[in-house]
């Protein structure tokens, strides 16, 4: 049925029937969302656990074998793999990791990797799915991280609309607050938690803990049956894949980044409601866009006048078709508004009404008393901002699986956890 997560969840249930020790939830890696050659979700998965070591060839047949039933070999843009590594993890093998989340790997250097530490690796087609398993395996997800728990359908529900209870998930949403996140957007008041494609994913609950994102599933009313469900730990919603650069000329097509500049050229809206302005440093200008589904975003965007400084967050988008490098917004910081003002008439000295032009270069005169004043001109004042400093992110319906939203602030975590609740899957 062609979903990485699904796979996962068959091999928990295989594997446990092993009498594998499972060390962790299974992870969910999100890797770089605008590698060119990414999959929809840009998913990677791996399963951390401990056996004897005469069932290491059986356990990498089944997966293998997973694999090649349940993935869409059909499809140009699916190309699956599986690693196998067995020890700690390598250093080396970190870092591999961490520049695939923020940047780009190749296959080349995937392989080199896996045969420096006797790893055991099968691909599928032209097997660049081996790229995500190894860096899957490389994050460890010490740092902040989030949890999903996914409920599975039947197979013969696949494709049909789903079937969730609307009023459930609000009430879900309204109980678990803030401790899950993204399960409605604000705006709209759509339910988040449905995906909208015909693979086997019922919902999806991302919160704070593996506690309460399964409280929450409880909440949930479905008119379908559930097949399967599991709790993953994973990297969404903590801006992970973003890498802070110190100027302009630093930024590489492809990679997410966060940088400062000033507003250089005040924003243009183009139709369909996308905006565009410019930011500048002193080592160059790039051009940002907020598209009108990130809603919010787009907005402030709008606001933005020439000479406010911010702090931008996005992927860079490689020049082509005529448009340059661009960074396509998820985040941005207003550090600082420049004033704006505004030239207005002169009130009159007699009476105070705003006084009217008499023609160009030829003073003002009011309508009410009279008075002329032949030698006056336009006086400037500075106009209110409605815009405030602060941080806006795009609209929970247009999130990146990686973006942290605002609900997630102050809940950051490091450390893995020092045991897992007893049912974690079924």
């Amino acid at each position: 049925m062609g979903c990485t997560t699904y796979i996962a969840a068959l091999l928990v249930e295989k594997l446990e029937a092993l009498g594998v020790q499972f060390l962790d939830y299974p992870n969910l890696i999100r890797l770089n969302p605008n590698a060119p050659w990414k999959t929809r979700g840009n998913g990677a998965l791996c399963l951390r656990f401990s056996c004897d070591e005469d069932l290491l060839d059986e356990i990498l047949c089944i997966a293998v074998d997973a694999v090649e039933r349940h993935s869409d070999l059909e499809h140009g843009n699916t190309h699956p793999g599986v690693v196998m590594l067995v020890g700690d993890v390598p250093e080396a093998v970190r870092r591999f990791s961490e520049r695939a989340i923020r940047g780009l790997v190749s296959l080349g250097e995937t392989c080199a990797l896996i045969r420096r530490f006797g790893a055991r690796a099968v691909g599928l087609k032209k097997g660049r799915g081996v790229i995500g398993a190894l860096a899957a395996i490389g994050e460890l997800l010490t740092g902040d991280h989030t949890y999903e728990l996914l409920a599975y359908r039947t197979r013969e529900n696949v494709g049909k609309p789903r079937k969730v209870d609307a009023k459930s998930v609000i009430e879900m949403d309204r109980k678990t607050a803030p401790k899950t996140f993204n399960n409605i957007d604000p705006e709209t008041g759509r339910v988040l938690i449905t995906p909208h494609g015909p693979d086997p994913v019922l919902y999806g609950i991302r919160g704070e803990s593996a506690e309460v994102v399964k409280l929450a599933h409880r909440m949930i009313r479905v008119g379908e049956p559930i097949e399967r469900w599991v709790i993953f730990r994973t990297n969404q919603g903590t801006d992970a894949h973003l890498t802070p650069v110190s100027s302009i000329s630093e930024l590489k097509p492809y990679h997410p980044v966060i940088v400062k500049g000033v507003v250089s050229r005040a924003p243009t809206v183009i139709p369909g409601g996308h905006v565009f302005f410019y930011i500048s440093d002193e080592s160059g200008e790039v051009q940002c866009a907020a598209f009108e589904p990130t809603g919010l975003l787009a907005k402030v965007s709008r606001m933005l006048e020439s000479g406010d400084l911010v702090e931008v967050y996005g992927a860079v988008r490689p020049p082509e078709g005529g448009h340059p490098m661009t960074i396509n917004l998820e985040k941005l910081r207003v550090l600082a508004l420049a004033p704006k003002f505004l030239f207005v008439n002169p009130p009159c000295p007699k009476c105070g009404r705003r006084m009217e032009s008499m023609g160009r270069n030829k003073g003002f005169r009011c309508r009410k008393c009279g008075f002329r004043d032949p030698k006056a001109r336009k006086i400037r004042v500075e106009v209110q901002r409605s815009l405030k400093p602060g941080l806006y992110i795009t609209s929970p319906r247009s999130q990146r699986h990686l973006t942290k939203p605002y609900r997630r602030y102050g809940q950051e975590k490091s450390g893995r956890p020092k045991a897992m609740v007893e049912v974690w899957h079924s």
